[in-house]
């Protein structure tokens, strides 16, 4: 009897080894209470850190706030993130008085500081500073000289974050803002204008190809400097961008821009219609550093001046060429 049930031990031990071989290995506890991981790389009692952003391998969501251009994207960040800027926007092209040559061409400079006090709310606060040179244009006194052009506070909310499940981004921007110098006459002046900008944006195709939209109503107010005039203008804006991604860091696409121009704080007397078209370029340098660069040149419009009637482009409130080059460092 002892010799028939050695082997039936054996076999049985053999059988206990095999099982506990092919078991799931136990997890082990790292230090600090940390949970151990996986064979296949997840975590206990969780998913791994990219599977909860949603994202695949790590990889993060397009920020779409300066993918556009001209045109604004409605994301605007989390908790804690700030962000310095410098945009410039180049203004080139009047009408001409009379024979020989004129010139028109004024950069606009703004240095900004973002920040993020909770999530899906940003605070910027801005400097502005003009290079302005003008000479033999229409209505216009001949002028050359740069200053500061004064300072604004832009606050901006998004109700609606997009993804790869939900493609729609929305988010409403106010920009207060106390400017020294008219902008299109160049003059010294005491003036507020207050923007309120709705950014709309799309992923068309998942993680390839952006749109974005903006519907802008910017009333200004104030007087010039030196006992002159009141000053009552207020503008209307419809921009759109389609950008697709053209290598691992880069974008680009085309933007189209809509613009009214009134004498009057709330659209009272048309003044000037224009359309631009131009190419939008994005691109990152790293993860925090980027450039923003577009061109918006007017391809039609008119102006409501009795004495311009016929003449191509809308050219008492808008330029004919605009170039916008935007730098940003987040930290």
């Amino acid at each position: 009897m002892t010799g028939s049930i050695q082997p039936i031990r054996r076999k049985s031990a053999a059988a206990v080894a095999l099982l506990a071989l092919s078991g799931p290995a136990p997890v082990q506890a790292q230090p600090g209470g940390t949970p151990g991981t996986h064979r296949d790389g997840t975590r206990e009692g969780g998913q791994d850190k990219a599977e909860k952003s949603g994202k695949g391998n790590g990889e993060k969501d397009v920020d779409t706030e300066h993918l556009f251009g001209f045109t604004e994207g409605a994301d605007a960040g989390e908790k804690g993130e700030q962000e310095a800027v410098v945009d410039t926007v180049t203004r080139i092209g009047k009408r001409r008085d009379g024979p020989g040559s004129s010139t028109f061409r004024v950069l606009d400079t703004r240095f900004a500081y973002q920040f993020n006090p909770i999530d899906k709310l940003s605070v910027e606060l801005s400097a502005f500073g003009m290079l302005r040179r003008q000479r033999n244009i229409l209505d216009l006194d001949d002028k050359s000289y740069g200053t500061f052009d004064g300072v604004s506070m832009e606050v901006k909310y998004q109700f609606l974050k997009g993804s790869k499940e939900q493609p729609l981004g929305l988010a409403l921007e106010v920009r207060p803002r106390f400017t020294r110098i008219l902008p299109v006459e160049g003059n010294g002046a005491d003036i507020f204008d207050i923007e309120s900008l709705l950014q709309l944006d799309v992923q068309v195709v998942p993680d390839k190809l952006w749109y974005g939209s903006n519907i802008s109503f910017e009333p200004a107010a104030g007087r010039q400097r030196g006992g002159g005039p009141g000053y009552r203008s207020s503008t209307f804006l419809w921009s759109n961008a389609l950008v697709g991604r053209v290598g691992e860091n880069t974008y680009f696409g085309p933007e189209v821009r809509y613009l009214r121009g009134y004498d009057g704080t709330f659209l009272n007397k048309l003044e000037s219609v224009a359309l631009t078209v131009g190419p939008a370029l994005h691109h990152r340098f790293t993860e925090k550093i980027w450039l923003t660069a577009a061109y918006a040149g007017q391809v039609w419009g008119r102006d409501a001046d009795p004495s311009l009637i016929g003449r191509a482009l809308g050219l008492n409130q808008f330029e004919r060429h605009n170039v916008r080059v935007k730098f940003g460092m987040e930290f």
